[in-house]
């Protein structure tokens, strides 16, 4: 039963991402951005961490979940309203998560587990919380940062180190070896500033 109610939120979560407005190309295929964004973090995790709970395997595949609802400039252009809006994501997501969990069968404590993970609940403390952001950093320095890097031609290499060094800070030992391993295909162009900024 247990897993009858994983594959009906697993295909809820990714309707509902479906209707991102937003496209993206990989491999010369169209995606709604989102959906694209929760099947690589599907996919980096089996990679990554085979083992994860059903727990972790449905917070990371709606760990955007709808994101587009929640525009940044729906907020203040500075430090404050960038905070506010990631609040308010993490809170967005984990109740449309949550809800889409409950319509597909589960309880309430799988629920708040989930939600729990999916609002970055508990950090450096939760495990499983701790795994999403693994696998989500891991995503980024795969296939996001280069995009990053190109929308920022203004950053200097101090500024990058910084950035990637947040991101590092963030991360596990267990990611960082894994970063570092050769199983994730690190943006060639910025390997020496990623070296350069972890040592």
């Amino acid at each position: 039963m247990t897993q009858e109610f994983f594959q009906a939120s697993i295909a809820a979560f990714d309707k509902a991402n479906a209707e991102d407005p937003n496209q993206e190309i990989a491999n010369g295929k169209t995606y709604p951005k989102e959906l694209l964004y929760a099947q690589r973090m599907t996919e980096m995790l089996e990679r990554f961490a085979p083992e994860a709970s059903d727990a972790v395997k449905l917070a990371v595949r709606a760990q955007h979940i709808q994101r587009w609802k929640t525009p940044r400039s729906n907020y203040s252009m500075d430090r404050t309203g960038y905070l506010q809006w990631r609040t308010g994501l993490y809170k967005s997501q984990a109740e449309t998560a949550g809800n889409l969990m409950r319509l597909s069968g589960y309880d309430e404590e799988m629920i708040t587990r989930v939600k729990n993970i999916v609002s970055k609940h508990g950090l450096k403390v939760n495990p499983e919380t701790q795994l999403m952001e693994d696998t989500a950093d891991l995503v980024f320095l795969e296939y996001y940062m280069i995009g990053f890097a190109t929308s920022h031609p203004e950053y200097d290499e101090a500024k990058w180190i910084q950035i990637i060094k947040k991101t590092w800070q963030k991360m596990s030992a267990r990611a960082h070896e894994f970063a570092l391993s050769g199983k994730i295909a690190l943006p060639e162009a910025l390997v020496p500033l990623i070296l350069k900024a972890v040592q």
